[in-house]
């Protein structure tokens, strides 16, 4: 009975070696793709605050240099998206809408992923308004 249980051992040698060959690719992918989810987050959150820093900008009454900033910001594949008539939208209750897109391409085998993050906050008075009462 002790042979038989020694032969059936040692026929067994290797099998952790052969099972881990075949688990590590799929691992090795999983990580990778971990990897690139993480850096289509940080696109989302880097998009995301230019898209209110432009927002900011243009509610100041710069929007000249929104479309640098959100460049600066995102990256130089982001771009501020017309919303109304112009690279920002003023709404009737007074704030200031911009649209920011991304185009990102994590892994080169895939389709680009396009992030789009829209920011709206209240435009600031300007000129006599802004002074206030006296």
């Amino acid at each position: 009975m002790a042979r038989l249980v020694a032969r059936r051992v040692r026929g067994e040698s290797g099998m952790v070696t052969a099972e881990l060959a075949t688990a590590l690719p799929v691992l090795v992918l999983l990580a990778f793709v971990a990897v690139a989810a993480v850096g289509v987050g940080q696109a989302r959150v880097r998009c995301a605050d230019a898209a209110r820093e432009a927002a900011r900008t243009i509610a100041r009454g710069d929007p000249d240099a929104a479309p640098r900033l959100v460049r600066a910001v995102a990256g130089h594949g982001a771009s501020v998206l017309n919303t109304g008539s112009g690279s920002a939208s003023k709404s009737a209750s007074g704030d200031t809408t911009v649209t920011v897109r991304l185009r990102l391409r994590p892994v080169s085998w895939l389709p680009p992923v396009t992030i789009t993050e829209t920011a709206v906050v209240a435009t600031e008075p300007t000129g006599a308004s802004a002074q206030g009462p006296p």
